[in-house]
């Protein structure tokens, strides 16, 4: 008796495709699998980045000109401490930006009589210099930054100087008075406060207008020296004229 015995069904044979004969084939890969994308609730503020300490003082990349600027002071300010007292006496005599000085070498004395403190680094307005001018120029640049600066240097020692002149011209002040002693960084300090207070919230703004012109105002009051302390206030309005121009530089910045 014959047994025949049917073969079990095989699969079809693939074919490589001509030039591919004995390349085996590729896997697919499994799709990657990603996080879903987390968004916050509409109308949600955006998280804010945690404020960093060092932000707060001048660095060689985010802040050169304060930085540079604050290099120059501490040598300076070294130079006063350590130096003989009559070169200090006479370096401080030649940048002083007074009547005199101001009518024979005015570009001088006005970039020479901002490289002082008045009171040395100890003073407050070299601790505003750092934390005014590291602030301002980390939200509208160096160059502008810069200009503010000099801006309420220079009009103000002008605006607090002339009318000297004038009045020893009138008879009004003696002759001694064209060689005020006068020099330092406060007026250009003053005017940023001014320009820096027009980029808070309004509640800060207003709490720090209110309490440095409160303490230019007790200055003034206390008439150690007017015609600094009027200089003050004015470098401070200068600084608050700015508005405009430093908020469209903080939004171009």
């Amino acid at each position: 008796m014959n047994l025949s015995v049917s073969a079990a069904p095989t699969a079809p044979e693939e074919t490589a495709p001509p030039g591919l004969d004995a390349i085996p084939r590729q896997r697919e890969r499994p799709a990657e699998v990603t996080a879903p994308e987390v968004t916050a609730p509409e109308g949600a503020a955006p998280p804010r980045r945690r404020p960093h300490l060092w932000r707060l003082l001048p660095t060689p990349t985010g802040t050169p000109f304060t930085f540079g600027y604050a290099v120059v002071l501490a040598v300076t300010s070294l130079l006063t401490t350590y130096a003989d007292p009559s070169l200090i006496s006479a370096l401080h005599r030649h940048s002083s930006t007074d009547v005199a000085h101001l009518t024979q070498e005015p570009f001088l004395v006005l970039v020479a009589s901002a490289l002082w403190i008045a009171g040395g680094i100890a003073s407050p307005y070299a601790i505003g210099f750092l934390l005014v001018l590291t602030a301002l120029e980390r939200r509208i640049g160096a160059l502008r930054t810069a200009g503010v600066f000099l801006l309420g240097h220079v009009v103000a020692t002008l605006a607090t100087e002339v009318p000297v002149g004038l009045s020893v011209l009138a008879g009004h002040l003696p002759d001694s008075s064209l060689h005020r002693l006068d020099y330092g960084i406060s007026f250009g300090v003053a005017a940023s406060v001014g320009a820096l207070a027009g980029l808070f919230r309004p509640w800060l703004r207003w709490l720090v207008l209110a309490g440095f012109g409160g303490m230019l105002i007790d200055d003034l009051i206390a008439f150690t020296d007017p015609m600094t302390n009027w200089g003050h206030l004015l470098a401070l309005s200068i600084g608050v004229a700015t508005w405009p121009l430093v908020r469209r530089w903080r939004r171009a910045a």
